[in-house]
């Protein structure tokens, strides 16, 4: 499973791929995981409003700094 955080860097970004970390260790996922720092990057992936995360090339969240269990309950119905 690859998943992406897009965002600039901004503390929202941070912590969302913080939460991403937590849920997959939480859920015993091993995961590629990145942070896509570059505007043109994740708007080529349709992402418009960050902070995203991007789960095998699809946005599954944006907008919005996701929690840890809603993170593990995206990443169990995926997996």
């Amino acid at each position: 499973m690859k998943i992406q955080i897009a965002g600039p860097g901004c503390p929202r970004c941070i912590t969302t791929e913080k939460n991403v970390r937590e849920a997959c260790a939480q859920l015993n996922l091993s995961a590629d995981i990145s942070h896509l720092y570059d505007v043109k990057e994740f708007a080529k992936l349709g992402v418009m409003i960050t902070p995203a995360v991007i789960v095998d090339a699809k946005v599954v969240i944006s907008g919005k700094v996701p929690t840890v269990e809603e993170l593990k309950k995206i990443l169990s119905e995926i997996k």
